[in-house]
């Protein structure tokens, strides 16, 4: 039976690189049950794979560590509980860090769990062999038309190895690749009691997890009328007060900047998202279509009537893998005439490239000319003058690095070798930088079996 009449869970991280401060307010300014930090995409992966190649002791988010430095007698004297997919492809070595942290603030038996099984780099040879295709979702292709090339592999793991681990006594959660909502569902099977029958309570906690996947991206960032959204300075990160039965309401933390309202909270609901009758995750089918929101006071947005339906048999996985190389570099271009200065600088480059016998193909090579309408080309602007400046931004892209960095040598000539006004080259020349590409597929859930360790300092 549950506990409580309601959780509270909040998530203080969108994404490696969001705001730092944004959970230690979280923390501070208010009350919560638990913590999520969300900090992986799927290029994340590759970076943090290439990271661990380099040093085996790195691949995770280090920001997790020295967070948790700042705000663990915070979590100890408030009960709070932290559940973060800062493993990245090296969830021990996030573990270890943690612990030491621990160890130093000595604050009693914090206990660590790691979840894994997510990565499946090591195996995909045998999975293939025993007659996992690993088809491109997106072309319906098989990965062995890249196998070679592949970085990294990590299927989506869902909620309840989150769970387990809570079960176990773990006040902070350390995973790998799992799904966003994920880090949200896990602790709310793990108070409510839900289990895999229970699908439209898992499909609210999906919905809710959507929510405030983000982070302030619900709360008034990115938000279409961000003119009227106040205090963006001091944006309160998404709380989220949950109920047994599965409903729930969006928040904030009293006193902190932006907004909960219809308005934002819909935005997000509608971000990423493909068929809205049939959000798919390891846990549950999500029905986007389902559910109504009601404002339900000041910075207050209830969510309920969510239904689900089962979850299919297969994980998702996300790949990486090596694409060729690219190479893009900027100057600014200084009026009188900023455009046309920097449409004649763009074909000088391709021209003394072309004269040393370096071509690129249109589909190689990229030209934007940024403050002249590059984001919004083809629609006309009322009353548009001519830029007093322009970026020039040029690229190229290809299978050979060696051709690819020999276009970032013609950049910088321009600036003695060009028209007037040219400037801008403090980042010194472009070279060639590796190029990720993206590979979803599918495989049988009967593959994988996640693993929970809970640890003590």
């Amino acid at each position: 039976m549950p506990t409580k009449d309601k959780v509270l869970v909040a998530n203080g991280q969108g994404f490696w690189g969001d705001s730092i401060i944004a959970p230690v307010r979280l923390v501070n300014e208010g009350p919560l049950d638990y913590l999520t930090l969300d900090y992986l995409a799927e290029v994340t992966m590759s970076i943090m794979q290439k990271l661990r190649a380099r040093d085996p002791s790195k691949g995770y988010a280090t920001d997790f560590v020295a967070l948790i430095d700042r705000i663990l007698p915070q979590l100890v004297e408030k009960d709070i509980r932290v559940i973060a997919n800062a493993g990245g492809v090296n969830p021990h070595a996030c573990k270890d860090a943690v612990l030491e942290v621990i160890r130093k603030h000595d604050l009693g038996d914090v206990a660590v769990a790691v979840v894994e099984g997510d990565d499946i780099l090591a195996d995909l040879d045998e999975h293939m062999a025993s007659g996992e295709a690993f088809a491109n979702m997106d072309t319906g292709e098989p990965l062995s038309t890249v196998r070679d090339a592949v970085t990294s592999a990590n299927v989506y793991l869902g909620a309840f190895p989150i769970a387990r681990a809570l079960d176990q006594g773990a006040r902070i959660v350390i995973t790998g690749r799992g799904t966003d909502p994920g880090l949200v569902i896990g602790p709310l099977i793990h108070e409510f009691g839900w289990t895999e029958e229970d699908l439209h309570q898992l499909a609210a906690g999906t919905v809710a997890g959507h929510i405030v996947e983000c982070g302030a991206q619900c709360t008034g960032g990115n938000h279409t009328d961000w003119h009227t959204i106040p205090d963006l300075a001091r944006v309160g990160y998404p709380v989220i007060e949950a109920a047994a039965d599965g409903t729930f309401v969006v928040t904030k933390h009293q006193g902190t900047g932006g907004r909960v309202d219809l308005g934002t909270v819909t935005h997000q609901l509608a971000y990423e998202m493909g068929d809205p009758q049939h959000y798919i995750t390891p846990d549950v089918v999500a029905d986007f279509t389902s559910f109504t929101l009601e404002e339900c006071g000041q910075n207050r947005v209830q969510v309920s009537g969510v239904k689900g339906s089962p979850a299919t048999p297969t994980y998702k996985v996300s790949m990486s893998y090596s694409d060729g190389w690219k190479s893009t570099g900027e100057l600014t271009i200084s009026g009188p005439d900023a455009l046309a200065k920097a449409r004649l600088c763009s074909e000088i480059v391709w021209q003394r490239l072309a004269s040393d016998g370096f071509d690129y193909s249109e589909a190689e090579r990229t030209v934007e000319f940024i403050g002249a309408n590059v984001c919004h080309a083809g629609i006309p602007i009322p009353g548009e003058q001519e830029p007093t400046e322009v970026v020039l931004r040029m690229g190229v892209k290809g299978p050979d690095r060696a051709k690819v960095n020999r276009f970032g040598s013609e950049l910088i000539p321009l600036v003695t070798s060009g028209p007037p006004g040219v400037t801008g080259f403090a980042g010194g020349r472009p070279k060639a930088t590796e190029i990720i590409g993206f590979w979803p597929a599918l495989m049988g859930k009967e593959l994988i079996e996640p693993s929970v360790t809970v640890f003590h300092p």
